[in-house]
């Protein structure tokens, strides 16, 4: 089974071009759901963020606006807050890897916004960077409810920039141009997967 690691910077489309993969017929693991499932009633990391962050779970869920007040810009926080969720997004995302093994999927896609930041290139074989121009990118996170400039600065601040992570990329989806150029890139990636794990039996990336 060929791992396809999807990341990009906030506001870059990565969403969207998820979205597309999985109309493609290409199974998905998102990261940032299955973080919101943890915070979510019920969730495995609800209590342990609530004995860490006093004030963050309203109704049994948690308040992920008072959790991201009390982190952001706060590396102890932040460190405190990863150290918690990481290991149970780790084990959902291994469940994930499982079911797919055993139903004999051929390609799957991680979707995981700090990919490279936390060293998850080394667990997948192939990587697609989504992006954007940079003044698409402000503008649409900017237009998101309860976005500051200086939260997306803040945010920004943690991300690898865009750069960067084209520079590491196997493949780069630009979604400045619309989503049917997205869809056509997406779908140009995986006629390149496919014909390079027939040619070579794995279509791991090159070392």
């Amino acid at each position: 089974m060929l791992i396809l690691g999807l990341t990009g910077s906030i506001g870059m489309g990565k969403s969207t071009t998820a979205a597309l993969f999985r109309e493609a017929g290409v199974p998905v693991y998102d990261a940032d759901a299955a973080a919101h499932a943890l915070y979510a009633r019920g969730g495995a990391a609800v209590a342990p963020l609530a004995a860490a962050f006093p004030g963050v779970v309203i109704d049994g869920a948690v308040d992920r606006e008072r959790l991201s007040a009390l982190v952001l810009g706060n590396a102890e926080a932040m460190a405190r807050l990863e150290a918690i969720v990481h290991p149970l997004v780790g084990q959902a995302q291994a469940d994930f890897l499982a079911t797919e093994r055993a139903r004999g999927t051929p390609i799957v896609v991680l979707d995981i916004p700090l990919l490279f930041e936390r060293g998850g290139a080394a667990r997948v074989d192939s990587i697609v960077v989504v992006s954007a121009p940079p003044e698409v990118q402000r503008a649409r996170v900017l237009a998101r409810a309860g976005m500051t400039p200086e939260k997306l600065d803040a945010i920004l601040a943690r991300q690898m920039p865009d750069a960067d992570k084209r520079a590491r990329a196997d493949f780069v989806i630009e979604t400045g141009n619309g989503i049917e150029a997205a869809r056509s890139q997406v779908h140009q990636v995986l006629d390149a997967l496919t014909t390079s794990s027939q040619g070579s039996g794995h279509g791991g990336r090159e070392s």
